[in-house]
């Protein structure tokens, strides 16, 4: 067994130290272990004490067969070689299931112990910063499918893990309010500003200028420089009409009706700091029960395929031509832009509303 003495040096390294014994029992773990799994146990069963999601009481059992872990320690054991093997695996910490990787070494230590050393620690803990990352920006996605007796529906796939664009659907007064927003950007920072954005936007503003005015500035509050940015439209849906303003949003609005496709847009600044005191306006624009009022970013327009060719607006008027309701054209959209480019180098972001 690890000697207590050799214990205390272990325990105070860095490098995140499991040691197990011949039958693949964790007979210790170092502070750095245990902090990357947080099972809250010190020896035991290998599976429970790297928090694996799989059925972690049969640890060794037939659905680890071609677990990277504990194959790693198996081979170490039976060749009496030092082993290294970049792990893949899905675990469970805080009630939260993801997926992490890291490099293993794992050397024999002579009396059927083998001790496992993670190389990558701190690359292993950011990998789960952001999986906790990408969990809150999901949970920051619309909920339900009803907003101020309109029904939608949404689609929103970051092209990394966390992204940069933000719809959301809320009632003000009793009409159903739409926003789509893209700040500058991909990755952590451009979600930390989508972030910003979701709280900044005051949801019980009923003009959408003014609201969108209001968020220019509070994001000038944050003194950001010129390379941060946001673009927003904002929709908001009465009985019979359907007021609309943007801030720099280069996409049009697209309302679907009996005579055709309209294409609606407003030339403005976005969200920057580009100018002092700017200016939003709002439209109006009738509707009829039937139409559907659609909202994209750039993300869906600029998709380009293998030749080179952009989806455009082209592109989603067209499957929103044949597209009978708002469920059925973010359906038929997400179709369309994997069969153009399985490869998205940008946040797909789009609205539909049943009007």
């Amino acid at each position: 067994m690890v000697s207590k003495y050799y214990r205390r040096i272990i325990d105070g390294v860095p490098t995140a130290v499991i040691v197990v014994d011949k039958n693949l029992k964790v007979v210790f773990t170092n502070t750095a272990f245990r902090t990357m799994f947080p099972s809250g146990k010190t020896a035991g069963n290998l599976g429970k004490l790297s928090c694996c999601a799989q059925s972690a009481s049969r640890c060794g059992g037939d659905k680890c067969r071609g677990c990277m872990l504990y194959d790693a320690f198996e081979d170490s054991l039976c060749s009496n070689k030092a082993v290294t093997r970049r792990v893949y695996q899905t675990v469970i910490t805080d009630g939260v299931t993801h997926d992490v990787s890291y490099s293993l070494t794992v050397s024999p230590l002579g009396g059927g112990l083998c001790m496992g050393t993670i190389d990558e620690a701190l690359e292993l803990e950011i990998a789960q910063e952001l999986q906790s990352a990408k969990n809150i920006q999901q949970r920051l996605l619309p909920a339900g499918n009803w907003a101020g007796g309109k029904r939608y529906s949404y689609t929103y796939i970051p092209c990394r893990d966390i992204g940069g664009d933000l719809p959301d659907i809320f009632t003000v007064n009793g009409s159903a309010c739409g926003v789509i927003a893209d700040v500058s950007g991909k990755g952590i920072s451009a979600g930390m500003l989508s972030a910003f954005v979701k709280a900044a936007y005051d949801k019980t503003e009923y003009s959408p200028a003014k609201a969108i005015s209001n968020l220019n500035a509070k994001f000038s509050e944050l003194n950001l420089d010129e390379r941060n940015y946001v673009t927003v439209a904002a929709v908001r849906i009465d009985s019979d009409s359907i007021t609309y303003s943007m801030a720099g949003h280069n996409v049009p609005i697209l309302l679907k009706s009996g005579s055709g496709i309209t294409r609606i847009v407003i030339n403005s600044p976005p969200i920057s700091n580009w100018f002092e005191n700017p200016s939003y306006y709002e439209d109006v624009i009738p509707y009829k029960k039937g139409d559907i009022l659609v909202l994209l970013t750039d993300g869906v327009t600029e998709c380009k395929n293998t030749r080179g060719e952009m989806f455009g607006a082209d592109g989603a008027i067209k499957t929103l031509s044949y597209s009978r309701t708002a469920e059925e054209f973010i359906r038929n959209l997400e179709d369309n832009l994997r069969s153009f480019n399985s490869v998205l180098d940008d946040d797909i972001t789009a609205i539909a509303f049943d009007l």
